[in-house]
Parts: structure tokens; C-alpha cells; sequence
């Protein structure tokens, strides 16, 4: 099964720029967008072949994930359910036969840190979520969970220690719901790689020189981990200020 993970930081504007055509290219099992920054009804997304679901924010413009698959999932959950409220649009959970699967767009706890108290309750919010989740069937985790875990996954790890995305809080989130029995794919494979990034910002030759930041992620359930086979980052991929990322999983 090959599943595909992508911050399309608005999927209008990234359908001007060759979305339909990695679309089409990748032939994805399932296929996961975050940010969509749009209401259902503002985009005509024809995808032969998939179901499609969407979760929206209240607030137009902003946030929103969305799941394209080719298999009709047995059941589909929109946030996390009782334990935080989710008007942001930014959890879409989708149970198959074997494995759950949860598409997520984590808050961003802003440039001046202003919603990092609210980021990190969601993060705790969300593990239990996870926990609840496995205790049920195996998960898959995927999407922009909007943070640089290790010192190799960003660019410059000393300058932007204590910034959003590279907090010492943040980073504690990621290594508890690791340790909480999840597995993070792509160091899986590559557990020293460096300059492998997802995200890079929107400023004069930053892409080009490759200053950027891995905070993109496909974590499984430590019960899937003999059925990994591949891991990848589509770095080449241009429409966002994010790339796609890839897992193939034996399911």
C-alpha cells in the first residue's frame, strides 16, 4: 500500500501549480492533503476512483485537512471526538479492515509563541487520542505536525533553538508520543540522514540553497514495524512551500 502526505498550503493555489499532476503520477492508495485553506464547496476536486473526505475549518481560508482513497473506509471520524474541540479542521480519521488511519495539521504555536499553552494541550489531547486509537487496531499517523524533532531535522538547529517549531516543549511532545509506541518512518530508514526536508520558507533562494525544516511525518503503530518497506521525501515536488512525503507499508 502506498500512501502519500502533503501540506498544500492552499490546494487552490496548488492546483495551478501541478497538484493533479503528482496526483496522477504517484497513483497513491490513499492520499492525504493538509491546510487546505478552502470550504468543500469552493474547489472542484475530480479524482476518478477515490472517496473523498474533507474536514474543514470554520474560519474560511484557513486550516483544513482532507483524505482521498480507493478503498471505502469501514468509518470516518472529524477531530478528535470528545476530547478537544476541533473547529480548525485539522484531524480526519478514516478505519480500514487492518489499521486506522489519522490525517492531522497540528497547530503552529506562532512566530511569538503566543499558542504554545494551546499547542501543547492539543498535543496531549491528541497522544490519548493515538493511545485510544491503537488500543483498537494499529495506526497510521500522517501529515504537517509542525515540528523539527531532532537537530538534524532542520538546517540551522542552533539559531532556532527556542523558536516555534523547535521548542524544547514541542520537541518533548513528539519524543512522548514516540516513546508512547509509535515509530517515525522516514528515521526508521534513515536514522542519521541529514538535509532532508519538508518544509522550507517562502524567502529569496531559501529552497534553492536547501534551508530547511522536517517537520512532515508518517509514524506507525510499533506493531506495523515488519511491514514497513519504504520511506521518501519528494523534495523535487514544487507547489507548496512544503514537498510530499511517501510510505509504502505492507498492509
Amino acid at each position: 500500500m502506498k500512501l502519500v502526505s502533503w501540506n498544500v498550503n492552499g490546494i487552490r493555489a496548488c492546483l495551478k501549480k501541478g497538484f493533479l499532476d503528482y496526483f496522477e503520477e504517484v497513483n497513491a492508495d490513499i492520499f492525504c492533503i493538509q491546510e487546505t485553506k478552502c470550504q468543500r464547496e469552493q474547489v472542484q476536486l475530480k479524482v476518478d476512483g477515490y472517496f473523498q473526505f474533507w474536514n474543514d475549518a470554520v474560519k474560511k481560508g484557513y486550516s483544513g485537512t482532507a483524505v482521498f482513497c480507493k478503498q471505502k473506509p469501514i468509518s470516518v471520524q472529524y477531530g478528535l471526538g470528545e476530547l478537544i474541540e476541533d473547529n480548525e479542521g485539522r484531524v480526519i480519521t478514516l478505519e480500514f479492515e487492518h489499521f486506522i488511519l489519522v490525517n492531522v495539521y497540528t497547530p503552529n504555536a506562532k512566530r511569538d509563541l503566543t499558542r504554545l499553552g494551546y499547542r501543547l494541550e492539543w498535543e496531549d489531547r491528541f497522544r490519548d487520542y493515538l493511545l485510544m486509537l491503537d488500543a483498537k487496531k494499529p495506526v497510521v499517523i500522517c501529515g504537517d505536525m509542525n515540528v523539527a524533532h531532532q537537530e538534524l531535522d532542520l538546517k540551522n538547529s542552533k539559531s532556532n533553538k527556542g523558536n516555534s517549531g523547535f521548542t524544547n516543549e514541542e520537541r518533548e511532545k513528539m519524543t512522548n508520543l514516540l516513546q508512547s509506541g509509535f515509530i517515525d518512518t522516514f528515521r526508521y530508514f534513515f536514522p542519521t540522514r541529514e538535509l532532508s526536508y519538508t518544509w522550507w520558507s517562502y524567502m529569496n533562494k531559501v529552497r534553492e540553497r536547501n534551508i530547511g525544516w522536517r517537520i512532515d511525518y508518517f509514524l506507525v503503530s510499533k506493531l506495523l514495524e515488519d511491514k514497513l518497506l519504504k520511506a521518501e521525501i519528494h523534495s523535487e515536488r514544487l507547489g507548496s512551500d512544503h514537498c510530499p512525503i511517501l510510505l509504502e507499508i505492507s498492509l
